[in-house]
């Protein structure tokens, strides 16, 4: 069972939760099925690697550790401040995401 979530992939966002709280970032990915989103330059984990082809030193790498989605709140475009997320149809009749703060669409 596949849930609707408040966060796709390119969103700005705003950590509201956690050893991140206040970080911003672009969202790089979204693990849908387990409900988390590796956030540029938010939740960085230390993993040690061995040598290898990409990394041929090997050593402690920094990196993007994946964070819960309901410590993530997307980024208004207006104020640049967190918000909430609704979704409407627009003139189109599409369905879209939008602001709750400012009630502007969200790309």
């Amino acid at each position: 069972m596949s849930v609707k979530l408040h966060i796709k992939k390119g969103d700005t966002v705003i950590v509201n939760a956690g050893e991140s709280k206040g970080q911003q970032g672009k969202v790089l990915e979204v693990l849908v099925g387990k409900e988390r989103a590796i956030v540029e330059g938010v939740n960085m984990v230390s993993k040690h690697t061995k040598p290898n082809a990409k990394n041929p030193q090997g050593g402690i790498v920094k990196k993007e550790a994946p964070i819960h989605i309901s410590n993530l709140q997307p980024v208004d475009p207006k104020s640049g401040k967190a918000t909430r997320v609704g979704r409407r149809v627009n003139a189109d009749g599409k369905l879209v995401r939008y602001s709750k703060k400012s009630g502007e669409e969200l790309k």
